[in-house]
């Protein structure tokens, strides 16, 4: 399993974690953090990024939301995995229709 530098990140930031506790995690169940996003990974998020604001913005949804830490991460699943583990499915389902969801 592979996990990019903003998941990382974000996993750090939870309250009641600790690195120490972030880095045996990763270590224990051999999940690997990919830091290097390359441009292919920063494309495919900026293309769905702007789809997204697009339509925010034709719904007259108000402005769109700045998640594109959200899009980067699943760019990366989708272009360095084979699929993305999350907690809101629908937040990938429209803009990233390819992507194998597990939720």
């Amino acid at each position: 399993m592979v996990i990019c530098a903003p998941v990382y990140c974000e996993l750090l930031a939870y309250p009641a974690a600790s690195r120490h506790f972030v880095q045996e995690f990763l270590n224990e169940t051999g999940i690997v953090v990919d830091f290097l996003l390359d441009e292919q990974v920063w494309q495919q998020a900026a293309n769905a990024f702007v789809s997204y604001c697009q339509r925010r913005r034709k719904s007259r949804g108000g402005s769109p939301k700045r998640i594109l830490v959200d899009f980067a991460i699943a760019a990366h699943a989708m272009l360095r995995a084979d699929r993305l583990m999350t907690l809101d499915a629908s937040r990938y389902e429209r803009d990233f229709p390819k992507l194998q969801l597990v939720s």
